[in-house]
């Protein structure tokens, strides 16, 4: 039971701290209650909504940087920021991979008919990014009430059909029950021949994000076949197919490598021994099982995954009770108005590092040696308005891994 790095959360900073881990040779185990929010909102890479293709990356992020020295981009540094990007890409080999288009943002589709700026994007949604008035076929399924093929289709300045296929033959029908029939043959079959119907002059057909969990890129290709036009997923409303695809591949990959994956569980405890700890204690009604290690990761995400909490006084952590940077009072949380333009100062709570991911207190001294701390959980950003929650997650991840492995412990623990 003993581990050479437990980690503990199985959002995208988590899973990337074990691939950096487990590729370092190491023993490791992550622990989850869940799966994190990609399940819920990821279907693209977010590094920063003010990317541009006038300036490059590397321009845009190191002024960033100087404008933002609190910021994790700020700890994780400009080469190490490209080498944690590549290796997150380097999981999705094609044909699923994720593109970049130079060194600016694509501007995809959503789910309600805008256009967002991402850095990062499966294949299956490339040619969306190309989408022209008049040129695209928008198509939504009756029954499914996440994605409105109608009102999408109008914003896009495109036309828009919803499907009513006997194989839905409820009235409500969820994500997950159609991209499992999309994965059938012979429904992808009837779905791209009565498409074709319905096509005129349009030369891409865009569909919900829902190409199956498995292979989208052949159900893509299948439906192409059928069409005759080309085919882009468009995101929508959670649960996120794509989000659920990243996590299957992250945790079939780490799983062929040795590490432990104890998916469905929570740590009920953390064993503290003066600044270290010593261990934790995983439960599973009615057993509770402890594991230790010479370093531990806090991956555990903000408010929805668990990571942070909040009582009627203060937010805090509720496995380490490591302290919160977090306004003075709950009178200042929140902006006066909801819809203000500067981000409400809750968003930006979350736990104190050093340079090197390491938890500290206002002083900056360490409070825990062995404990790294990755993901939005981290202080001193606004991923919302910056538009860099995957970027956070994908290099804090990568980072926070990269440091804790420098660490030697011996007798009190020392850090080299």
């Amino acid at each position: 039971m003993h581990y050479d790095i437990i980690i503990i959360g199985m959002g995208l900073s988590g899973l990337m701290a074990a691939k950096t881990a487990v590729e370092m040779g190491k023993k490791v185990l992550i622990v989850g209650k869940g799966v994190g929010s990609l399940s819920l909102f990821s279907n693209t890479i977010d590094v920063l909504g003010s990317i541009s293709n006038k300036m490059t990356l590397i321009d845009i992020l190191s002024q960033w940087i100087k404008d933002h020295p609190k910021h994790p981009y700020a700890k994780v540094g400009l080469r190490e920021m490209d080498q944690a990007l590549s290796s997150f890409t380097s999981l999705f080999p094609p044909p699923y991979s994720f593109q970049t288009i130079g060194d600016g943002n694509w501007l995809i589709p959503t789910g309600v008919g805008t256009l967002r700026p991402t850095y990062l994007i499966p294949s299956t949604m490339v040619p969306g990014s190309s989408l022209k008035e008049g040129n695209g076929l928008i198509i939504g399924f009756k029954g499914f009430k996440d994605f409105y093929a109608s009102w999408v289709a109008q914003q896009l300045k495109c036309r828009g059909f919803t499907l009513s296929l006997r194989d839905v033959f409820r009235q409500e029908i969820t994500a997950t029950a159609l991209s499992r029939l999309i994965e059938k043959k012979g429904f992808r079959e009837r779905m791209g021949r009565e498409i074709r119907k319905h096509l005129k002059a349009e030369t891409c057909v865009g569909l919900p994000a829902l190409l199956g969990m498995n292979d989208p890129c052949s159900a893509k290709k299948d439906l192409e076949e059928l069409i005759g036009a080309q085919v882009f997923e468009i995101p929508v409303l959670p649960p996120s197919i794509p989000g659920m695809r990243m996590f299957n591949r992250f945790k079939i990959w780490l799983i062929q490598r040795g590490v432990t994956f104890l998916l469905g569980y929570s740590v009920s405890k953390a064993i503290l021994e003066k600044r270290r700890c010593e261990g934790i204690e995983v439960l599973h009604p009615p057993i509770s099982t402890s594991y230790s290690s010479d370093r531990y990761i806090l991956a555990t995400g903000r408010f929805i995954g668990g990571g942070l909490k909040a009582n009627e006084e203060k937010i805090f952590e509720p496995i380490f009770n490591l302290p919160v940077f977090q306004p003075k009072s709950r009178e200042e949380w929140f902006q006066k108005s909801f819809l203000s333009d500067s981000p409400h100062p809750i968003h930006q709570a979350g736990i104190l590092t050093d340079p090197s991911f390491r938890a500290v207190d206002e002083k900056g001294e360490w409070i825990l040696e062995n404990v790294w701390i990755a993901g939005s959980i981290l202080s001193h950003h606004h991923w919302v308005d910056e538009k860099s929650r995957e970027g956070i997650e994908i290099t804090t991840g990568y980072m926070a891994a990269k440091q804790a492995l420098k660490y030697e412990a011996r007798g009190a623990g020392h850090a080299v």
